[in-house]
Parts: C-alpha cells; sequence; structure tokens
C-alpha cells in the first residue's frame, strides 16, 4: 500500500492561503498580474538596497527564486487545464448532439420499418412475404 505525505513546509501552506485569497495576485485578471520580468526587477532592486552589513542568505534567495518559479508553474497549469476543460465541456455537447441524432434516426428507421410492415399486410390481415 503506497502512502502519500501531505505534510507540506509551513512557508509553502502560507504563500499557498496567501495565492488563494480573494483579491490575490492569481485571481486577478491576466493583465494584473506580475510576470518573470517583474520579479527580476523586484529581486534586483532587493539586492541593491539590502544592508551590506546583513546580506539576504544565499538560501532566502534560492527560497524566493523557488517559489516564484512553483508559482509561475502553477499558473501555466491553470491554465492549460482551463483549456483542456473548455475542450471536454465542447466535447461532451458534441458527444450529446450526436446521440440524440442517433435516437432520432432510430426513431425515424423503427418509423419506416412500421410503416413497411403495415404496408405489406394483406387485406386478410395476414403478412405477405417479399
Amino acid at each position: 500500500m503506497t502512502t502519500i505525505n501531505t505534510n507540506q513546509p509551513a512557508g509553502l501552506n502560507e504563500t499557498l492561503d496567501r495565492i488563494n485569497a480573494p483579491g490575490s495576485i492569481v485571481q486577478q485578471s491576466a493583465a494584473a498580474q506580475l510576470g518573470s520580468a517583474d520579479f527580476l526587477r523586484l529581486m534586483t532592486a532587493q539586492l541593491a538596497n539590502q544592508d551590506p552589513l546583513e546580506p539576504q542568505s544565499n538560501e532566502q534567495m534560492l527560497a524566493q527564486l523557488a517559489q516564484f518559479s512553483s508559482l509561475e508553474s502553477n499558473l501555466e497549469g491553470n491554465n492549460r487545464l482551463d483549456d483542456i476543460s473548455a475542450k471536454l465541456d465542447a466535447l461532451i455537447e458534441a458527444q450529446t448532439a450526436a446521440a440524440e441524432a442517433a435516437i432520432q434516426a432510430a426513431e425515424a428507421a423503427t418509423a419506416a420499418a412500421q410503416a413497411a410492415n403495415n404496408a405489406a399486410f394483406n387485406p386478410s390481415g395476414t403478412q405477405t412475404v417479399i
């Protein structure tokens, strides 16, 4: 039996909560979202304005880069899932229409067969072989 570890670092949970909060960058329109160029500008400004006596550690910098990369890949994944969902909706509609057309064709064929059977009966009520 396979077990799945659902424990996540506390920082990740806080980040996910902020991402999912109403009005967060993720939930705003695509035009209002920050891109990788904006992130690089913020990062270089942060580096330029940090305290030279207490610079940011490499681990903190890598953690920020990893968080941004993860966020960007999540957004891309969400966009792909939205595309897949729209395509599946269209496929379901097409399959429903095809099923309805098949039902109508079957009903028409049944009605035609019944009409042919009715026409094949002779006046005495017995069926003639054609």
